[in-house]
């Protein structure tokens, strides 16, 4: 279980279809082998643990359903170690379980009030509410606007400077996780 205040950002050093390396300062503080970590909101587990950083591997179902796949050597992602039973709750509850990849379709507007613009897939969009919850790259963010299938969330600069939206373009993939509360109604609506 993670928060969605994402911690630092890495940088990946390898990058396999099977594996990760990524450089990392101050997840490694307490992060041990075995221990889950998001990367870009998937949570993965550490396999290997170094001063510099850490190794995480890959399934193909992990490549397939999150923009982990799509990586490459030098390319930047936000991280953040599992929720602490004793840790403030700064974001929502955030599983790591990615439900689809969006696709950035904008950011704009002035510095200090910048709005991210994402295509979500019709099966995550559906589960969207105007001020809901959102997970984009594992950032915990609110969404401020629903239209079909895009969605709009407001970033503040701080957000901007301390995560890897200030590397995002317009057409980048982006790890979308909607909120389980969601999930659970509809599934006991259903019943």
């Amino acid at each position: 279980m993670f928060t969605g205040i994402v911690e630092e950002i890495g940088q990946v050093q390898e990058a396999s279809p099977h594996r990760l390396v990524i450089a990392a300062k101050t997840v490694l503080s307490d992060l041990r082998v075995s221990q889950s970590i998001a990367v870009n909101g998937a949570c993965l587990t550490a396999v290997e643990v170094t001063p510099e950083g850490f190794a995480v591997d890959l399934t193909e179902e992990t490549s397939r359903r999150t923009n982990l796949g799509f990586l490459k050597q030098g390319h930047h992602v936000n991280l953040e170690r599992a929720l602490a039973a004793s840790d403030r709750m700064g974001g929502h509850f955030v599983q790591g379980h990615v439900d689809g990849v969006g696709v950035v379709v904008a950011i704009s507007g002035p510095e200090v009030d910048q709005t991210l613009y994402v295509e979500a897939p019709e099966e995550v969009a559906r589960y969207m509410v105007e001020k809901g919850f959102i997970s984009v790259d594992g950032i915990s963010l609110t969404v401020t606007s629903v239209l079909a299938t895009t969605f709009t969330v407001a970033v503040i600069p701080y957000t901007l400077q301390q995560t890897v939206l200030q590397y995002r373009k317009a057409g980048d993939p982006v790890n979308l996780e909607v909120d389980i509360l969601a999930k659970y109604v509809e599934r006991l609506q259903a019943r």
